[in-house]
């Protein structure tokens, strides 16, 4: 039996996360515009956007079957902080493709697991997991936003390679940060005892994929995983070069989105109990949809582009955070974990190497003879595969329960 921690540590674990997610928040983007001001080719840049994606396949392997059971939480994330920081930094100082992909490929194998032990961290020592973990994880949604506003003071209306490599200085400081701030945090032994189970729960979490509601539910989640990292792949470039907007503040316009992700999070659960598990889904993808088509059509309207960014908050609580609590509600409890884990390697690991490879290299190939990017065809192919995705949803999605109990 789990005892119930003592002492009420919501404060602390909710810096964790602010600190946790503003490391990511810091690069993520505008790491592509980046690359290609270094003069990297489409290839190129999809190996270094492949990385989190790697990491996360790794971390699978690495993070639940020998971090968790030999280090404790907090250590694990001390120094992999400490370390990841140092590649970040050095990173940013790097020009070369192969120095820079080596320094950010070590920075993505130290910070990908810490993405789970954040999460075991602050479940094993919350009084009320269920109550408190919603509020603690938005810390980080916070920590995302927040981020964004140093550079509007950092970079310039046109920054160039020199000024923009503060994107990861940034993330490098708030790693040390975190480092030292997990020193203070609860003491969380490692897991000795759970090897077994887990790796039983996960050959029983790929045998539910046997069934036809699951088995939907994941083709339609790697599909609209794609959709939403391919839009962290290019909105910063389209953002400045097409739509027009400075620099210095498209990290700011595209936190918009975290701003709405915080507030129809707010609302998931009423949403949820009254449209049921399909139709909020549904609607989640639609927001893919209806931005991407925004942002084909619309480009001239620099306020239209501008507020579409609030559908962010639609597209990830009613699709990716209702997916968390399917599967929790609905699953087996002796598989749940590992099948959060297959379906957070879909949104992490699988359609974040997709998006990385695909985007750059449909950019490339609609380049026109300006030099500029055929923009409208190239949304117009993520709004097609998120209509995709809400027609095999509608047809041949059957949960077992039409919502939450």
């Amino acid at each position: 039996m789990t005892s119930v921690p003592q002492k009420d540590y919501r404060l602390p674990l909710t810096i964790m996360m602010l600190l946790e997610i503003a490391i990511w928040g810091a690069w993520q983007p505008k790491i592509f515009a980046y690359m290609g001001m270094l003069g990297y080719t489409s290839w190129q840049m999809s190996l270094v956007g492949a990385v989190f994606g790697i990491a996360s396949i790794a971390g699978i392997f690495f993070s639940n079957q020998f971090a968790d059971r030999n280090f404790s939480a907090e250590r694990f994330l001390a120094f992999s902080h400490l370390v990841g920081g140092i590649a970040l930094i050095a990173a940013s100082f790097v020009t070369n493709f192969w120095g820079f992909f080596a320094l950010f490929l070590i920075y993505g194998l130290l910070y990908v697991p810490t993405i789970s032990v954040t999460n075991s961290l602050a479940f094993a020592n919350l009084q009320d997991p269920a109550k408190d973990f919603g509020i603690v994880r938005m810390g980080g949604t916070v920590g995302w936003i927040a981020v964004s506003w140093p550079f509007v003071f950092l970079l310039s209306a046109d920054a160039g390679p020199e000024e923009v490599r503060w994107i990861f200085i940034v993330g490098g400081i708030i790693s040390f940060l975190l480092a030292g701030f997990s020193l203070t945090l609860p003491h969380t032994p490692p897991k000795k005892d759970v090897a077994g189970a887990d790796k039983l729960a996960w050959m029983k979490a790929i045998r539910l994929l046997g069934r036809p509601f699951v088995f939907l539910l994941f083709v339609v989640t790697f599909i609209d995983s794609v959709i939403h990292n391919g839009y962290f792949v290019v909105s910063d470039i389209f953002l400045t070069t097409r739509v027009g907007i400075s620099a210095n503040l498209t990290m700011v316009v595209m936190s918009i989105g975290q701003v709405a992700e915080i507030v129809t999070m707010i609302f998931l659960g009423w949403v949820l109990a009254r449209l049921g598990w399909k139709w909020t889904m549904i609607v989640g993808i639609l927001g893919h949809a209806s931005r991407f088509a925004v942002f084909a059509f619309m480009p001239d309207l620099q306020g239209v582009i501008i507020g579409v960014q609030v559908l962010h908050g639609i597209c990830y609580a009613f699709f990716f955070a209702a997916v968390y609590i399917f599967v929790d509600a609905v699953f087996p409890e002796d598989v749940r974990a590992s099948a959060q884990g297959l379906f957070n390697l879909l949104m992490l690991g699988l359609g974040m190497v997709v998006a990385s490879f695909t985007f750059p290299q449909m950019m490339a190939s609609l380049k026109l003879e300006d030099g500029s990017v055929d923009w409208q065809t190239l949304f117009l192919i993520p709004t097609g595969l998120a209509l995709l995705a809400i027609v095999l949803m509608a047809l041949f999605f059957h949960p077992p329960t039409k919502r939450p109990e």
